[in-house]
């Protein structure tokens, strides 16, 4: 995938492309540039219709000219820290991590030193820039409390590649997760539309309509009291994706105090039953493969799960304590 220089990109927009949204159609115009960068591109009026500035979800007509101005690279007001990092694969074109639970992916406000970039510049002084100036490199992201296999890019050309295979779902992309209960089935598929929660907006939610498609199949590898091991494997990459799908199966992830319940977790009834308090949600990313944006050759990454599942499981068993 050729790489996506700066300054100003000019072209027609196909007949058949009318009615789609301009958001959805930008990163297919101009390969390398991923979804949420088009959309900050078009939100900076970086990118006009026939001359017109235009908001991300404007239908095409098809036909009308179009202007992409992609920016220089703005030097990077972040800090380089030297924090403890497992990398399981590195070349001159990527990274492979494995993202340890409590880490935020890239800055955010609250967030603007400890995080996964902030490691990342401490240790490699060329990060791909089409993730835009706060997330270098970053190509796919984990939640903060979910560990596990991350992939980073250090090229723009790896960058616009592993995107690319991320939207056409053409990574594979596995999970391990503890459940309350379990999915109504051994192993199947859940396949709905995520979208933005219409009332908690920092939330998702399954949507009637609208939002995204969203299919993550399971099966469940192990029962232990009134807890289940899962093994996730996701067809798709929505926000939050495992986590809304196992709440709206009934199975919340342990942990979970967004989609779930609280942290203290009541292990059997009466006075003599104990508790176990979990510092994170048991939601792990343990397995990723993908051909290699540059060579072709397939990279596949396994881990153990984080010692946290095997504390779970302890303190369940002795009713009570901590995890």
């Amino acid at each position: 995938m050729p790489n996506v220089p700066c300054g100003t990109h000019r072209l027609i927009v196909p007949a058949d492309r009318a009615g789609e949204r301009l958001d959805r159609y930008l990163p297919e115009a101009i390969p390398g540039i991923s979804r949420a960068r088009g959309q900050r591109l078009i939100e900076e009026g970086n990118v006009r219709l026939a001359g017109e500035i235009v908001r991300p979800s404007i239908r095409l007509k098809g036909g009308e000219p179009m202007t992409v101005i992609v920016p220089p690279p703005v030097p990077l007001d972040m800090m380089a820290e030297d924090l403890p990092l497992r990398v399981l694969y590195e070349d001159a074109h990527l990274l492979v991590v494995d993202k340890p639970a409590g880490m935020v992916v890239h800055p955010a406000p609250g967030h603007s030193r400890g995080t996964l970039v902030n490691a990342l510049l401490g240790r490699s002084d060329t990060l791909s820039g089409i993730g835009g100036v706060s997330r270098p490199g970053i190509v796919h992201r984990l939640d903060r409390d979910t560990s596990g296999v991350l992939v980073v890019a250090k090229t723009d050309v790896a960058h616009g590649t592993l995107s690319a295979r991320f939207a056409a779902h053409a990574m594979d992309r596995k999970y391990h997760g503890i459940v309350f209960g379990g999915p109504p089935a051994e192993k199947g598929t859940v396949s709905t539309r995520i979208g933005r929660h219409p009332v908690h907006r920092k939330k998702m939610a399954v949507l009637p309509a609208g939002g995204r498609e969203a299919v993550t199949g399971y099966r469940r590898l192990e029962t232990f009291g009134p807890f289940s091991l899962i093994e996730f494997r996701l067809e798709t990459g929505r926000t939050h994706q495992v986590r809304v799908h196992c709440a709206h199966l009934g199975c919340p992830i342990v942990g979970d105090d967004v989609y779930g319940r609280p942290r203290k977790i009541p292990l059997g009834k009466g006075a003599s039953a104990g508790t176990v308090t979990v510092s994170r949600f048991l939601l792990h990313a343990f397995h990723l493969a993908f051909p290699h944006p540059v060579t072709g050759k397939l990279l596949s990454f396994t881990i153990s799960d984080p010692p946290e599942f095997a504390a779970f499981r302890a303190a369940v068993s002795g009713q009570g304590g901590h995890a």
